[in-house]
């Protein structure tokens, strides 16, 4: 009897059966897609009309940044949206996603059956870098075309902070080293480690899930503690990363793997051989 496979372990290159990875890609994050891109329009149409929720979204921003959280403690985490602190962490685990990839290929006899058989190592890492060189990209044009006042802290600095671009840029750094981690696993070990209730590779994808999203979270708190930006400039920086995370998995579905390729579908028999 074959388990279905589920979200994380598709990322790790399973080409699996019913229709092209890419039409199958599309079909599963098409929804995530969708309602990030919904609640993105419905926030910054908040902003631009001055409605109910930007009011109580302000008086949210203004109790959270006379909070109790500690200031050092939210500047550090606020910190992390720098591109200068992020970028240089996805490019580390690009690099060794890559390699780590690349090592897997031909690891079995003659060459032609180790656990990354099939896979183009390069794509990953390569669409990561230019997802996260999409984020400016986009956060650019909305700021200037919505033009929202930030926090009293930054009056005068500049005009335009929905979205936050912090709050995106570590929303998808982070997202895609989380996804980066997730893919090399199941990749390395979808032919090595099968258990009685599918591969190893579940857990520790949600553990390394679940560490992406309170890292993000805590960057959230930070900026709107610091007074940096308001707690909707920040969804919107995260709706953003809702778009592009799941873009970059429906890349990697569609050409991570060449012709033939693909790791086998795991099984609910602990004696696999």
């Amino acid at each position: 009897m074959r388990v279905r496979g589920r979200f994380f372990g598709r990322l790790g290159g399973d080409r699996g059966r019913g229709g092209p990875a890419g039409a199958r890609a599309c079909r599963r994050y098409g929804p995530v897609v969708l309602c990030s891109a919904l609640v993105f329009g419905w926030a910054g149409w908040q902003v631009t009309v001055r409605g109910a929720v930007r009011g109580f979204d302000e008086r949210l921003g203004r109790e959270v940044a006379a909070g109790g959280v500690p200031g050092p403690l939210a500047q550090f985490f606020a910190d992390l949206g720098n591109t200068v602190v992020a970028l240089p962490v996805l490019v580390a685990v690009a690099g060794w996603v890559w390699w780590r990839l690349r090592r897997g290929t031909g690891d079995g006899p003659g060459g032609t059956d180790g656990p990354g058989d099939g896979v183009r190592a390069w794509l990953p890492p390569v669409a990561a870098l230019g997802t996260l060189a999409a984020v400016p990209a986009l956060v650019v044009p909305f700021k200037v075309w919505l033009d929202r006042p930030g926090p009293p802290r930054m009056a005068g600095v500049h005009e335009g902070f929905f979205p936050s671009g912090h709050g995106a840029t570590a929303a998808v750094a982070y997202g895609l080293v989380a996804l980066l981690l997730i893919r090399a696993y199941a990749v390395r070990h979808g032919r090595r480690t099968v258990r009685r209730r599918g591969t190893a590779a579940a857990p520790a994808a949600r553990v390394v899930a679940a560490g992406a999203g309170l890292l993000n979270v805590g960057v959230g708190l930070g900026l709107v503690r610091q007074g940096y930006h308001w707690p909707l400039d920040v969804l919107g920086g995260w709706c953003l990363a809702g778009v592009l995370l799941p873009l970059w998995c429906v890349v990697c579905e569609r050409w991570g793997m060449r012709t033939g390729g693909g790791d086998p579908e795991p099984t609910d028999r602990p004696d696999m051989p």
